[in-house]
């Protein structure tokens, strides 16, 4: 057999053999890669990484807006503590060193980090740029994005602002007491009615103010240290707060000069007189239908009480009646339903504004009665530091002036005072606080 047809032979044998084995590698090529198309296992993993920015994104946004809001609220407490500081503060030179040195301790330092704090008196914006004292702290901060930056590549604006506006010269009322409860309390049918004029109370209790029954009360304002009982019986077009800072005594720097001896003795008087200025001892009783005309000065009631029964009368103006005493007897008032009372302090002197002056060593809760109703008028400052006062009285007249500073105040019945205060030289009270209003 020729040599060509032998290898011709073999060669064919050789590829038969190959054929079926060549087949079955392309077969199972084919079926790894169909395998791996439908393997699902593995895209989990591409999955994964594919999300990962976005989930990191995500956690990183959520971060970030904590910082913010956190910022947000601190930057809200600056601003409200500033515009509070710089309007109690009151002089325009000073607004905006007080109110950055305010925010200052807050972290937001003017021109440092990206913040920048405006004040503005009166405001440039809000409810309140027509009144003149008001003064508006804005607090803006930039914070560029930590966590976040995958999503946002341009720094955030934070920004605060509030309004606040000083009570000066605006209170009529106050108590002074730090913890009784119902420091100032309006009970029964009372109606009361301060005239454009504040209430303070300075109790920490959370009933430091309590109205009850069918009471009312009416003021400008109203500001508690502590918590109120009947606050749908109160009305107050400058609002009514809590928690606010106790208001100081205004007349707690004023003494009365000091007095010696005795020019009248446990003195009655049942009919028309006039009294000088001087030390009457062991009390003073007014009967009724008795005319008193007090001159101007200082009256010192030394021990037991001045006591005014209805229907009669006492006048005197650039008055002030001191109740002084010792520990065993301190001189107090009784002063009963349709008394008629029309007194006015000095405007000048050492008691300069105060009508009433009850002495700051007797003790706390010493009683003082002070009832005449509609007849009852006092122009000036009833200043009481120590007393219980329980109190109705006042003409109503928008032209007069009466201040009620003592421990504790009980209305017992209608009262209507005002603070047309300018011929008084009484002192203003709430004098050093402020009131957010933005």
């Amino acid at each position: 057999m020729p040599k060509v047809s032998v290898l011709r032979r073999i060669s064919n044998s050789i590829l038969a053999l190959a054929r079926p084995r060549a087949g079955m590698c392309f077969r199972n090529s084919e079926n790894l890669v169909i395998r791996f198309a439908r393997d699902k296992s593995g895209s989990y993993l591409i999955v994964g990484a594919l999300m990962m920015p976005v989930l990191i994104g995500f956690v990183g946004l959520g971060t970030d807006y904590g910082l913010w809001v956190y910022t947000h609220q601190s930057a809200q407490s600056a601003t409200d503590s500033a515009a509070v500081s710089a309007a109690t503060d009151g002089k325009a030179a000073d607004l905006t060193v007080q109110a950055n040195a305010v925010t200052a301790s807050y972290g937001f330092v003017n021109g440092v980090n990206g913040t920048t704090v405006t004040v503005n008196q009166p405001p440039k914006s809000g409810s309140h740029t027509t009144v003149a004292n008001a003064v508006e702290v804005i607090v803006t901060q930039q914070k560029a994005p930590l966590f976040s930056a995958v999503f946002i590549s341009t720094p955030l604006t934070i920004s605060a602002r509030s309004v606040a506006i000083p009570n000066v010269g605006t209170g009529c009322v106050i108590a002074l007491d730090s913890t009784a409860s119902g420091a100032i309390t309006v009970q029964g049918s009372s109606q009361i009615n301060l005239k454009n004029c504040n209430l303070y109370d300075n109790s920490n209790d959370p009933s430091a103010l309590t109205v009850g029954g069918t009471a009312s009360v009416a003021a400008l304002s109203v500001g508690v240290v502590g918590g109120i009982s009947g606050t749908n019986s109160i009305t107050a077009s400058g609002g009514i707060k809590t928690g606010v800072w106790p208001a100081a005594d205004p007349y707690a720097a004023v003494s009365f000069p000091p007095f010696y001896g005795c020019d009248q003795h446990n003195l009655k008087i049942n009919s028309s007189v006039t009294l000088s200025p001087g030390v009457y001892c062991g009390g003073m009783s007014v009967n009724a239908g008795a005319v008193v005309t007090l001159n101007p000065g200082i009256y010192y009631m030394d021990q037991g009480s001045l006591s005014v029964a209805g229907n009669a009368t006492i006048n005197g103006a650039g008055v002030t009646i001191v109740f002084t005493g010792n520990n065993n007897n301190w001189a107090t008032a009784s002063i009963g339903s349709n008394a008629n009372i029309n007194l006015t302090a000095p405007t000048t002197g050492p008691t300069a504004g105060v009508v009433i002056f009850g002495d700051r060593n007797m003790p706390v809760g010493t009683v003082f009665k002070m009832t005449g109703g509609d007849t009852q008028s006092f122009g000036g400052a009833i200043y009481l530091p120590k007393a219980a006062l329980s109190y109705s009285g006042g003409s109503g007249a928008s032209n007069g002036c009466t201040q009620i500073v003592a421990d504790t105040l009980n209305w017992v019945g209608n009262s209507s005072l005002a603070l047309n205060c300018s011929a008084y030289a009484t002192k203003p009270i709430g004098s050093n606080t402020a009131s957010l209003v933005e």
